[in-house]
């Protein structure tokens, strides 16, 4: 929840000059909601896409301050995160609901970001593979996913114990973390290749060698994101 219009225009026109090269990397935005309009004039010109944050899984109702995924798709959103920490914590987002969301977004053309990640407690407790694997068998619950790729997965593996404290998973951490939720994946789609992200307190420090440790397809990021300078330097590395 950061950016007012204003400052969105701003982070946009100062992202500009800074003339990243996004032809051979992914960038995706996802936005506060009253910024997806403001980010979509910029896309294009860019090489961007556009996301969004949340959505309720119902086509339209009473869900008095809810947005569906139609609406999203009205104003060129592409990309929808499901699933994330805060939404789940603060929010009280199940298993389930995150499983109706997935297949809501997958029925309006939405690509998925499906966050997954342990607590400080369950890491403590050795629980970490068995909490992963629970989170990615009932959020893709009855999902299909299409060998040609009609519809994108991508899962972000984000844990919960480093999100916005400054700690980050050890590399040993992060790569045998990535090649168990990989092997998950695996098992409920042997034809489907899907990129695994880390969102772990990710920035303009770490992102390099984060990147460079094998099953790491990408970054999540969080509050580096905020700044210009620092996620410029994000996606050059």
């Amino acid at each position: 929840m950061n950016k007012t219009r204003e400052e969105t225009h701003q982070f946009f026109r100062d992202f500009t000059e800074k003339r990243v090269d996004t032809s051979k990397r992914d960038v995706v935005f996802c936005v506060p909601f009253t910024a997806l309009g403001i980010a979509r004039e910029y896309a294009d010109e860019l090489g961007l896409t556009i996301g969004a944050q949340n959505f309720h899984p119902a086509k339209s109702g009473a869900y008095t301050g809810e947005i569906s995924a139609g609406m999203l798709c009205e104003i060129g959103t592409r990309v929808v995160l499901v699933g994330h920490s805060e939404r789940r914590a603060l929010f009280g987002e199940t298993d389930s609901f995150v499983n109706e969301k997935v297949k809501a977004a997958f029925a309006n053309g939405l690509y998925v970001i499906l966050c997954i990640g342990e607590t400080l407690a369950e890491r403590e407790g050795n629980r970490t593979d068995e909490v992963l694997a629970r989170q990615l068998k009932a959020g893709l619950d009855g999902v299909e996913l299409s060998a040609e790729g009609e519809y994108k997965l991508v899962v972000a593996y984000e844990p919960v114990w480093a999100i916005g404290t400054g700690k980050v998973a050890t590399l040993e951490q992060i790569a045998e973390t990535h090649k168990f939720i990989k092997s998950q994946i695996k098992k409920l789609y042997p034809k489907v290749t899907v990129p695994v992200l880390y969102g772990g307190s990710a920035n303009e420090k770490n992102a390099k060698d984060i990147l460079a440790v094998k099953g790491v397809d990408g970054v999540l990021v969080g509050g580096a994101s905020l700044d210009v300078d620092k996620f410029a330097t994000m996606i050059n590395a």
